[in-house]
């Protein structure tokens, strides 16, 4: 790779990562335009001048039986990466999410003295926390979004600062329900159900299909009731389509801002992940929902140490949103929860001031730059 200027190897391996990097890329490009960015990333980080050398899509798994599907995808990407790293000799590597993967670059990357800067870490302190060796080898230093993170590895001897959550960075004014109402053309449902299967094909072919039944079983209680499903830039309108034909439902689909949509719900099914904290923000009340392959369960029930699998409800240090996770995962229990949140009552109530509280924790903002100064820092030394 030819180049004539400093160099940043950024991976982005999920549709939110590539959100989050090319948030870091603009406030990085603001401190020094100059800079030449390649590596992993999806549309949003192409737009900003990053070299994609394999789109985020691509990349995107759930599981660990799931990785085989993309297995050749994944290691023809770990050869390129590792040729930029070895040939090129790039002035700093930034890491985004996507542990595994990451990990191993991490180790690559020192061993060609590559300064390693890993943003939105592995959630070690709830499963795996053998990786914690890892980091501490491999990379130079953390940049955490959850405010006890910073606690958990600094007392391990990592080099960490806690810069907020990226999802309030340039956060707009959430929107008038009447104006979406208008955009999206729901004047006359009521209520209006979100369904966020997910940001990758395995979630939306396996979450989907029962949050569809779900909502039908809601219609007959609700027979206004419109539903939404907000579009993730990693997944096709034809194949969401498949799943809904057929359906009596009145469904629409958005792409796009996700607040816009979460701003008309009154309920959503979400499936576990970066969304529940959107959800969350928007003070919408929820259930969560996540099924994989039963061999991917069984090993993650060997490795995870979490009562709970949702972020808000590990955020919030208590069970504030239903969980329904594998052969819990039916249209009926899922329905059963949804309807008593659509009652309203003290139920409702409490999830949506509890919703608030998590939103408060994330923090105001601002964690792009800050976590871009520690960029700059890093580049300055090469």
């Amino acid at each position: 790779m030819e180049r004539n200027s400093k160099l940043v190897l950024i991976v982005a391996g999920e549709a939110s990562a590539d959100h989050h990097g090319a948030n870091l890329v603009a406030a990085i490009k603001r401190k020094d335009p100059g800079l030449s960015f390649a590596g992993i990333g999806g549309a949003k980080m192409e737009s900003l001048g990053v070299q994609t050398l394999v789109s985020s899509s691509e990349m995107a798994v759930v599981g660990f039986t799931e990785v085989f599907s993309r297995f050749r995808t994944i290691i023809r990407a770990y050869r390129k990466l590792k040729s930029i790293l070895k040939n090129s000799r790039p002035d700093l590597l930034i890491l985004i999410d996507y542990p595994e993967f990451n990990l191993f670059l991490a180790r690559r990357a020192k061993r060609y003295n590559v300064p390693v800067l890993y943003y939105i870490c592995p959630q070690v302190w709830a499963w795996r926390k053998g990786r914690i060796k890892k980091l501490a080898k491999r990379v130079d230093r953390l940049a955490v979004i959850l405010p006890f993170e910073a606690d958990f590895y600094r007392a391990r001897g990592l080099e960490v600062e806690y810069v907020g959550h990226p999802l309030l960075d340039g956060m707009p004014l959430p929107p008038e329900r009447s104006e979406v109402i208008n955009e999206l053309g729901f004047e006359n449902n009521h209520p209006v159900l979100g369904l966020l299967p997910g940001s990758r094909i395995e979630e939306v072919t396996n979450l989907l299909p029962p949050m569809i039944k779900a909502a039908e079983i809601l219609s007959h209680q609700y027979p206004h009731m419109g539903c939404i499903i907000p579009l993730a830039p990693t997944i096709s309108k034809e194949l969401v389509l498949s799943i809904v034909e057929g359906s009596s439902l009145k469904v629409k689909l958005s792409q796009g801002d996700i607040l816009r949509p979460l701003a008309l719900c009154d309920l959503a099914f979400v499936a576990s992940g970066t969304a529940t904290l959107e959800t969350a923000i928007m003070a919408v009340p929820m259930v969560i929902v996540y099924r994989i392959s039963p061999i991917s369960y069984w090993v993650a029930g060997k490795v995870v140490d979490v009562t709970d699998i949702g972020l808000v409800n590990y955020i919030a240090g208590e069970r504030i949103v239903p969980e329904l996770i594998q052969k819990d995962l039916t249209p009926r229990k899922l329905a059963q929860e949804g309807l008593s949140l659509l009652r309203g009552g003290e139920s409702r109530e409490n999830m949506i001031k509890n919703l608030e509280r998590v939103r408060e924790r994330l923090g105001r903002g601002g964690a792009s730059e800050r976590t871009a100064e520690i960029a700059m820092q890093m580049l300055s030394r090469t």
